[in-house]
This record gives C-alpha cells, structure tokens and sequence, in this order.
C-alpha cells in the first residue's frame, strides 16, 4: 500500500507513525516544505486525557513526550490586582520544535519516508494517481481545501479579536491567564511553561484596542516593546521574545466534509479550535489516530473511501463538539472587557466555566477548597442583596435567595412557561392546579404559569388558558392560593397575544403552529405576513387594534394583581404579537411603529407602560424577549439590538429580562447545545446592566450553580426536566447533599429516606 501525507506537523508525521507500526510493509512518504529545526510559535498544551489516548496509540511516543513535557494541575487568573488560583486542571506544555523532533525521529526509526524542503501543490488526486491513500495535513490555509473545496464545501469564520503568539522567559507555576488595562483597552495574555526556561504568552486584545494602540503599523520588534510594557508587572524583569510573531485574527476552519475518494482532511486543514480551549495540535493527533483505527484491518484498506467515510462520521461528531466549546470559549474572551466591574473571584469562575466543560461541581471536584471560597463569597453577596442573614453551611449558588422589588425567593430554580394546551373557554382547569402546584411542592424557587392570553382572539390553540373574565381569574387565584399557602414557591403570571400564530392546532391534535381547519378567528400582527406559508394572512394592526389589545393587557395585569401573583411577565419573544413588532424579520410597517429599533419598539413599550400603571409599583415586572432570530446578518434581530432593546425595557420599568431566543420565523436555524441561550442573557445582564433569567437547555442544578456564579443571569428556568421530575428542585438537594433545603412537612418521611439513599449510593460510588 501506498500513503502520501502532504504536510509534515505533529498530525502528519503521527498519522504516520501509527500507520506504519499497523502495516510496516506499506510505503507512507511524508512531505514537509519546512526544514526538521523550522517551526513557528513555542509550546502546545495536552490534557491529561490527551496524554492516556496518546500511550493507548503508541506508548514510545507517550514515553518521549512524557519524558520532555512541564506539567502544571492550576490555572492562575490574575485580575483586578489579585491571584485567583485553582487546582486540579492537569495540562502538560511541551515544545512545538521538541514535539516535532521526537515524531520526526520515531518517523524515521519505523521506515517512513520523510522529505524536507518539499513543495507540493492541492492537486493532490492528479498528482498522486498511484497512491492508494492521500492524507491532507497541509494547515490552515491548506491548497488541497482549497483546490477540491466543492467537495469538503469549508467555511472560514473570521473572529474578531487580534492575537499575537509570543514567548518568554518567565518561569510559571501554573497556566497563567493576565488581563490588564491599557489607555486603548483591555489586553489579556494566555501563558504557561512548555520547558525550563521558556512559556508561551499569547497576547489577545478587541481589533478597536490593537488598531488604538497603533499595532496595526507595529512591527515585531514594536509589538514586543509594547507587551512587555502593558505587562511589566507580570512579567518581574523578563523579556518577551518573538518567532516570526505577527497579530493575527483567528480563522474557525469548518468543513461539510473531510472526505473526497481516497483523499482526506486531517488537523487544521480540516478543523481549528481557538487556542484558549487546548491547541490545533491536540486535535490534529487526536485525527491521526482515529484515521489509524479505521484503517487497521486488512478489509480496511481494500476499500479506502468506505473506510474513510467511516473516519468522517466518527471523527466530526466529536470536533463539532469541541469546536462548539472552542467557539463559546473564544466568544468569552472576545467580550472580557463587559467583566471588568466583577470581582476576581467571579472573574476567576466566569473564566474557567466559559466553555460549559467546566461546571461548578466540577471545580468542586477539582479542588474544593477554590470552591468553598466561591460559595462562601456568593452566599454572602446574595443573602444581603435578599436582605438575610448568612448560614453556617452556605449553600450552593443554585440554592440562594434573590429579590426582585418586594418578591424574595428562596433560590435560583425557576420552572419555565410551558404550555400545556388543557383549558376550556381559557379557564385553568384541575389540569393546571395539580401541574402548577406540584412543581411548587418540587421545591422550585419561582413557578411561571404558562403562557396565558389577554383575550379569547389572542390564544394560540382553543386549549391555551386566559386572564380576560372573572371565571378565569377566579380560577388562577385558586391556584396561587395553593401555592402560597403550602409552599415557599413564588408564581408568576405570564401575559401574552398570540398575534400571527394564533388559530392553530393543538400540538397533538393537528401538528404545533399548523393553522386550525374549522373554528379559527381573525389575527393580527405588526405587518400582514403569516406565520406558515398555508397560515392565515393577519391584518396589520391599526390604531383602533393597538389601543383594544393595550387595554386587553392593562386589564389582564389588573386580574394578575388581584389574583395574588407575586410577579407579572409580559411575553414579548417567540414570534408572538409583540415580537412582531421588535423584530425586523415580521416587522414591514413604514409609519412610526417600523423601521429602525426605536420605531420597531414604539407600541411594545407602549404596552408595557400600561401595564406597569396596572401592576403598581411594588411588585416586580419581567419581560421575555427572544434575544436573537436566528436568521442570517441583516435578515433579523441580532444580540447588539437585543441589549438594545432590554435597556429601553429597564428604562420603562421592567426588572427582569426573560432571555430566550428564536421561534419568531421559520425560517430560523438555532444553533443547539447545553445552554446554548445562556451567552444572550450574560451578554444583556452585563451591557444593559439589568437582572436576567436564563432558558435554554438547562438541565441540572449544577448547570444552575454554574451560571449564577459567574455573573451570566440571576434566575435559570428549566422546562423539560420539570416536566420529568416536577419534585426536580428537591431531588437535586439531595444529589449535592443538602438536607437544608426545606420539604414540604407531608413529605419528610420521604426525605429521610431519600437522604439515606443517595448516601449509600455515594459511598457505593466512592
């Protein structure tokens, strides 16, 4: 058999290591265009994870590596004038040149053919025809993508901030995270020691800041002089030293496919992952040997493209994900200057937690004496913003208080608004007494109902509930009588009109948002769009409409108040009538309530004023808004005009920003994950600086702790595992072991028992 693998990094030469230990009599020849001693940057980083798949793949290598590498197990983040140190992380930094040099030697004690100096171009099928199998490791700015890109179809997203690869001679203890202020902005530096003598010290900074300190011009030796002055402190006296360091922007390399015949994408060529989550050459290894495993058979390599494919579909799985927290992560540090009022200790967890990889319980685990401090500081911070005392035992950020006006609740647990299509004539039945009440014994801190129309032609299905007559308000204070009177939960109403997407099925009786066949009513909407190409066409809303349905929600905020809620929601998200006024996808109109955001916002704040009057002043007011359409730029509302709109909301009277995203057209494609709106509502809590609640995929109280400790919302609303578990707030006291948080008196015998068991579970585990 015969291997050509264009491109000589740690990706290339690994791949071919591997392929000839497996096959020792096929012939693999190596190309590189650099010579054995060139390499560009310094260090590169792997987890102790990386490290055991390296010893399963070839333990000589494992053997080299270890034997070379500077481990560290803590991360330092320095921030604010203060060290914030936590253990438990487990990297090793290593030598790019020495990585190379240790390939390069096991390369050639195993027979494989490497040439340096060696061009080649990104024809590579033409002009290779006898090989059986043709490895692209050509890099970043790969010629084989390029030339076949009709077939890997690529994408390049070009990131914002400028990064320059520097190193120093500093000696570091620990993966080292600097940010400091400068007169053109803030400039952070990622460094960690690779060998004795010598770290990496990338330094990053937002394009305004790097074009205002004049490095635009600057040239290497300029570049240096100004790092080693915004750094001195951090630096004690020791110089930067450069490699052909020049700023750059960070390219995140996406391809459909890796694939093309007997040709593949591996490394950079096919992927990157921005360096403040591991390195390219983690990954590039990592491809090398997956891209082995698939080949180890002898039926393996009498159909090269078949097995191929088989590399693709059990490789992309795995970068998609890592990439997804590479992209979050970069995110992160692209937006570090809205962090800069946090304290360092909420700075240190909202960095290490960035890329989701990381939650709070995992950092327990890690090291819980960084952990302890964490909670100790959060309780302190919350129970005096609540206006209580501080326990003993402090518990876990999920299960702090928080106030809104004059509402306490007890902690960070919401259940979201679920709709549960179960009324008759808009009247919450026992349906919603027992699904409502429930959840409230379940522990959760704050209980939304669904979402409950202003009137009977604002309801999207024939089975959605109402506030808009005394024989439904009548039935909601039934509930929030029960609520109140046997748990410590809070209940919020959320107030709604369907606009567009009224008239419809119920979801099991004809399909979500498909229109109803028989029994529908008129919509309206901002502008005459319908929803689905086959729904019904909504009339433009004139004045005579604004002013009914303004006084159709007033009216309903009026019922909510004497119905006993404890806080009011307005809906103004997910394609409904108010969203259709923000966002610029359903939004035609051409008088004052179009165009730009302010003339877009006009009549939502419109009606958010008269239901503030209704509600009064005491009690607090949240809004939902759908923070993105998810629609390409320019098509929809974007997260810039989503800050935008929160502060024109808190301006008008609103405490909370209800943070969800999507479903105002669809056309729309979300971007799914673990907590995937999470970043809208710690983008909009810090740039409009308002409370914010975050939705989204959110399925533990870890995930809860997570998000709360470092800063990105104020509340977390789960809906799903609600609807699994409605004692879910309960249950997860029990898994993190805090028998302080309070069941209902009827139900003790079973926390004793739950106690017990999940005890013995532990100690079964342990």
């Amino acid at each position: 058999m015969k291997v050509m693998v264009l491109g000589g990094g740690p990706g290339g030469l690994f791949f071919a290591i591997l392929m000839k230990r497996q096959h020792p009599h096929s012939r693999i020849t190596v190309l590189e265009r650099n010579q054995p001693g060139d390499t560009f940057g310094f260090g590169v980083v792997f987890s102790d994870e990386t490290l055991s798949e390296f010893m399963s793949a070839d333990e000589e290598v494992y053997r080299e590596i270890r034997s070379n590498f500077a481990y560290w197990d803590e991360i330092d983040v320095h921030f604010g004038g203060e060290v914030i140190r936590s253990a438990g992380h487990g990297f090793c930094g290593l030598s790019r040149r020495r990585l190379l040099n240790i390939l390069q030697r096991r390369a050639a004690d195993l027979g494989v053919d490497v040439r340096f100096g060696t061009e080649f171009g990104g024809d590579a099928l033409k002009d290779y025809p006898d090989a059986d199998l043709i490895v692209a490791a050509d890099g970043i700015n790969s010629a084989v993508r390029g030339h076949y890109s009709d077939a890997f179809r690529p994408s390049l997203d070009w990131r914002q901030n400028k990064f320059v690869w520097l190193g120093t001679t500093k000696p570091l203890e620990a993966f080292s995270f600097y940010f400091r202020d400068t007169p053109y902005g803030l400039f952070q530096a990622h460094a960690y020691q690779f060998e004795e003598g010598m770290a990496t010290f990338i330094v990053e900074t937002q394009e305004k800041s790097w074009k205002a300190a004049g490095l635009d011009k600057a040239d290497e030796a300029a570049t240096l002089a100004f790092c080693e002055k915004v750094f001195a402190e951090d630096l004690d006296g020791h110089k930067l030293v450069a490699n052909k360091s020049i700023w750059r922007t960070f390219p995140t390399v996406r391809c459909e496919s890796w694939v093309h015949d007997r040709l593949v994408l591996i490394g950079d060529a096919a992927h990157t992952a921005h360096f403040s989550i591991g390195s390219g050459t983690k990954l590039a290894m990592e491809d090398a040997i997956t891209l082995a495993d698939v080949l180890k058979r002898p039926e393996d390599l009498a159909d090269i493209p078949a097995a191929l494919q088989d590399y693709d579909r059990r490789r992309h799985d795995e970068v998609g994900k890592l990439q997804h927290a590479a992209q979050v992560s970069l995110e992160w540090f692209e937006h570090v200057p809205r962090y800069r009022a946090f304290s360092p200790l909420q700075f240190a967890v909202s960095l290490l937690s960035r890329s989701k990889r990381i939650t709070y319980e995992n950092l327990r685990l890690r090291d819980p004496a960084f952990i302890d401090g964490v909670q100790r500081w959060f309780a302190e911070e919350a129970y005096a913003q609540a206006g209580r005392a501080v326990p003993a035992d402090p518990p876990p950020p999920a299960f702090t208080p928080f106030r809104l006006r004059n509402m306490v609740v007890e902690n960070r647990i919401v259940v979201s608004p679920m709709c549960q299509y179960s009324a008759k004539d808009g009247v919450p039945g026992p349906w919603h007494m027992v699904h409502l009440g429930s959840r409230a014994v379940g522990g959760a801190g704050l209980v939304f109902t669904e979402m409950t129309d202003v009137s009977a032609d604002g309801r999207i299905t024939p089975g959605c509930t109402g506030l808009y007559n005394d024989v439904q308000e009548a039935a909601w204070k039934d509930i929030v009588d029960f609520v109140h009177e046997h748990t410590q939960a809070k209940i919020c109403m959320q107030i709604s009109h369907a606009g567009r997407k009224g008239a419809t099925c119920l979801p099991w009786a004809g399909g979500y948002d498909e229109p109803l066949k028989d029994g529908g009513w008129p919509l309206i909407s901002a502008s005459p769009i319908p929803y689905l190409p086959h729904s019904q066409v909504p009339k433009q809303m004139d004045r005579e409409d604004m002013d009914r349905v303004l006084g159709d929600f007033a009216a309903a905020a009026r019922r909510a108040l004497r119905a006993g809620f404890d806080m009011l929601e307005i809906h103004m998200a997910h394609g409904y009538l108010l969203s259709s006024f923000i966002s610029p996808a359903t939004n035609r109109r051409q008088d004052e309530y179009g165009g730009d955001l302010a003339g877009r916002m006009r009549y939502p704040l419109e009606v958010l004023d008269a239901v503030r009057a209704a509600w009064g002043a005491e009690k607090p007011l949240s809004v939902r808004i759908s923070a993105v359409d998810w629609l390409p730029p320019g098509q929809g509302l974007e997260e810039d005009e989503a800050v935008e709109v929160a502060r024109m909301l808190k301006e008008h009277g609103a405490d909370l920003i209800d943070v969800s995203s999507g479903q105002t057209t669809p056309e729309a494609e979300p971007v799914y994950g673990r907590m995937y709106q999470v970043p809208f509502a710690d983008a909009i809590r810090q740039e409009a600086g308002i409370a914010t609640m975050a939705v989204g995929n959110i399925t533990s109280a870890d995930q809860v702790s997570t998000i709360i400790a470092a800063g990105r919302a104020d509340l977390a609303a789960l809906a799903r595992p609600h609807l699994a578990d409605p004692y879910f707030t309960l249950h997860e006291a029990v898994n993190l072991n805090r028998p302080d948080i309070p069941w209902p008196k009827q139900y003790q015998a079973g926390a004793e028992q739950a106690f017990l068991l999940a005890e013995r579970a532990r100690a079964e585990q342990q």
